[in-house]
């Protein structure tokens, strides 16, 4: 998708009614592997968001460099919370340089990502970004609190992937806010992939005065 689109789609988010906020997610290879798809969506589904994108594919690691490095400086906040975060556990990073570190971050999550099939998805609801990401915990599995998604599905740890030299497994990828949602969303779904339509609970979840309950 090109820039326009996503400053068009990022125009009308902000304008819109909060119901209308969307987010991206992506169910991982392994979320995928483990048979964990139809139980991730069954948690977004039954707080209320509403599915207006889905589709499966395998990724190019292309297409994969390009999503995590839409936001140009990625590399450099990335590399430096990677520093930060060995440095607050006492331990040395490999490296002193952002850049070197987030360089082997992406190679590993190119690998990670395009391993195998891959569930994408766009959500929509109010306050979608952060409740998706409320649903799903931390980044960590093993940190993450019981009851979110990679809290209750997954046991690794960043302890576990750093030994391996590889990406944390951790079933799910979501938009970190509204603007990286938009930007996401216009790299891997076309315009005519998100579907507009209406889901009879939303009269529940947003109707000013509940009309039509009654008989």
């Amino acid at each position: 998708m090109n820039s326009e689109y996503s400053e068009f789609l990022l125009s009308l988010n902000y304008m819109a009614h909060p119901k209308k906020e969307r987010t991206l997610v992506i169910v991982k290879p392994d979320g995928v592997q483990r048979s964990l798809t139809g139980e991730i969506i069954k948690r977004f589904e039954r707080i209320g968001l509403k599915i207006v994108g889905l589709k499966m594919t395998i990724p190019t690691e292309d297409h994969i460099e390009k999503f995590y490095t839409l936001d140009p400086n990625w590399r450099k906040v990335t590399g430096e919370k990677t520093i930060k975060s060995y440095k607050d556990k006492g331990l040395t990073p490999p490296s002193e340089d952002p850049l070197k570190i987030t360089a082997v971050i992406l190679e590993n999550l190119k690998k990670y990502i395009t391993s195998g099939p891959v569930v994408l998805m766009v959500l929509q609801g109010a306050h979608a970004v952060k409740i998706v990401r409320k649903l799903i915990g931390g980044t960590e599995p093993l940190t993450s609190d019981v009851g979110t998604i990679r809290g209750d599905f997954v046991l690794d740890s960043y302890q576990m992937s750093d030994g391996d030299n590889r990406s944390v497994r951790n079933l799910i990828h979501a938009s970190g806010s509204v603007e990286e949602a938009e930007n996401e969303i216009a790299h891997c779904f076309d315009e005519s992939e998100i579907i507009g339509y209406r889901l009879a609970q939303e009269q529940i979840l947003y109707d000013v005065n509940l009309d039509g309950i009654k008989e």
